[in-house]
């Protein structure tokens, strides 16, 4: 079996530095000349390959057998589940029930700026963050908040700051899945560990909004409509991320914060209702007031999100097991490893490819199926939902292949290992820099399941070389990835698609970066609570 090394030639700097090529090379063909990112991943994996071989030692076959187990990994872990996700999404914009759902959501929002700032921003966005991800909510989001009012570019930012919490669950969990599957941490604790550390961030961005949305006196006027929508979003997001597992804490959550702020602007509401800029306003907009589809069901709006609720929480959930001693997703068919000894454990770490055919992916597939019994789309309807949703996806999907593939490499070969050797001589004050490397690499990467596969190794890698808790710099490395969403190129170049701001992703990215800023400061301390009073939600 391979024995994995260490340090190269005696130097611990030199092998930093080696350790770092494929990292700086993904980097710099993303962000430094903006090759698109399925192209940047595969020949960062064939110049990763050569150098795991004739530096690191590692044997040719194994190492290509761990590349393509690792392809595999994200083909099913991932693909399969972000697939199914836009299907679900595609499915109810042909069908026109999405254009309905929004209409009938901006009925509900009322005339405050404010409310509809929670409401759509905060609460719907999250909704859609947890099915689709990738940049949609802020498409979505930002042109209804321009026609309320708010100017393009503010819009924007209030749409991206608004989707930091929901981003490690989002695309159905898909970045905790990922992290998962390349630290070989369980995914169920991962989930609960994420879920504690986004429980505390998200008691913080709907204070932001509302201040970027009416300022100082508005925000002080409104106060107790941030306190209801995060911590309704967190009891709806946090008991599904700790107790049933990554697939659905964003839609949890912002149907829980959703209804919520419905309730509670029934009983209370701002004595002032304020248009963006905190203007008072004498009368309601037009847009909110003369809506022909305003007294459509919530129950026909809500439905597919319901069913997609029921469906995967029962098929993922701890019951069966518990219950009916039946794991769906956890049905093995087969599985395809390779192994080397880990220079840092000593022990034998597998490379693991394991086909599980009834995963969350397929309880996703079986939710479309049962949201077509209501919605009955024709068969033109869906030719044109998988045309749509291939042509949206087939980077994506091939990006899903490759940096698994190049992940599992990195991992194999010895050289994460390597790379966390040298940064936890850094010391207990790694907990301050783990956060911030994660805002870097969904920053530059562009993907906060990217940002997971590559970096999660050395996280949890140095974190057992510290002695930390064996959940945290995992958690803090995907949270990390969260905070910095809002000023990530590929990000911004879907979520500006459908504004004016097209092909001008870097006045977006500018716009937003001081408020990352802030909330990457305010990760840091969440971090630093964990770490020295909390370490033992951070333990397996």
């Amino acid at each position: 079996m391979f024995q994995q090394s260490l340090v190269l030639a005696g130097s611990l700097g030199i092998t930093i530095l080696l350790s770092l090529v494929p990292l700086i090379v993904l980097l710099f063909l993303l962000a430094g000349i903006r090759m698109t990112a399925w192209l940047a991943t595969l020949i960062t994996g064939v110049i990763t390959i050569p150098l795991g071989v004739f530096l690191w030692q590692a044997p040719f076959r194994p190492t290509m057998q761990a590349y393509w187990y690792g392809s595999l990994t994200g083909v099913w872990v991932i693909d399969w589940i972000t697939f199914w996700g836009l299907i679900i999404f595609n499915t109810l914009v042909v069908t026109g029930d999405f254009d309905t759902f929004q209409k009938w959501m901006l009925h509900h929002a009322t005339a405050d700026v404010r409310i509809q700032t929670l409401m759509l921003a905060w609460a719907f966005g999250a909704l859609l963050e947890g099915v689709v991800g990738f940049g949609y909510p802020w498409a979505v989001v930002a042109p209804i908040l321009i026609t309320l009012g708010i100017a393009d570019l503010e819009a924007l930012r209030v749409a991206a700051l608004a989707n930091n919490a929901p981003v490690s669950f989002g695309a159905l969990g898909s970045p905790i899945l990922a992290l998962s599957a390349v630290t070989s941490l369980p995914l169920l604790s991962l989930s609960a560990s994420v879920g504690h550390i986004v429980a505390v961030l998200a008691l913080f961005p709907t204070w932001v909004l509302l201040y970027l949305v009416s300022g100082w006196v508005g925000l002080v006027e409104a106060w107790p409509l941030a306190i209801v929508a995060s911590l309704a979003y967190i009891a709806g997001q946090w008991p599904v991320a700790r107790y049933w597992g990554p697939y659905l804490p964003d839609i949890s959550g912002s149907l829980v914060s959703f209804w919520a702020l419905y309730a509670f602007v029934k009983v209370w509401k701002p004595k002032t209702i304020r248009g963006f800029g905190g203007a008072p306003l004498t009368q309601t907009p037009a847009v909110v007031t003369a809506n022909p589809d305003a007294k459509i069901g919530a129950l026909r709006a809500w439905l597919p999100y319901i069913i997609l609720l029921v469906v995967v929480g029962i098929w993922t959930g701890p019951w069966l097991p518990k219950y009916f001693h039946v794991n769906l997703p956890g049905l093995s068919l087969h599985k395809w490893s390779v192994s080397a000894i880990s220079s840092v454990t000593h022990k034998a770490a597998a490379s693991t490819f394991n086909f599980t055919p009834l995963s969350g992916g397929t309880s996703i597939l079986v939710s479309w199926l049962v949201i077509l019994l209501f919605l009955r789309p024709t068969g033109a309807q869906l030719q044109e939902v998988f045309r749509k949703t291939f042509r949206q996806m087939w980077g994506a999907l091939l990006v899903g292949f490759f940096i698994f593939g190049l992940a599992y490499t990195f991992v194999f070969t010895g050289m994460a290992n390597s790379l966390a050797f040298g940064l936890s001589k850094i010391g207990p004050a790694f907990v301050i820099l783990c956060p911030v490397l994660g805002w870097i690499g969904v920053a530059l990467s562009g993907s906060n399941t990217s940002t997971n596969a590559m970096f999660g190794p050395v996280q949890a890698t140095a974190g057992g070389l510290l002695k930390m808790p064996a959940l945290l710099l995992p958690s803090l490395n995907s949270v990390g990835a969260e905070v910095g969403k809002p000023v990530a190129p590929q990000t911004a170049s879907v979520g500006v698609s459908t504004t004016r701001f097209v092909r001008s992703e870097g006045e977006v990215i500018r716009h937003n970066m001081s408020w990352t800023f802030v909330m990457l400061g305010y990760l840091v301390l969440v971090g630093l609570l964990f770490y020295f009073f909390f370490p033992n939600l951070m333990q397996l």
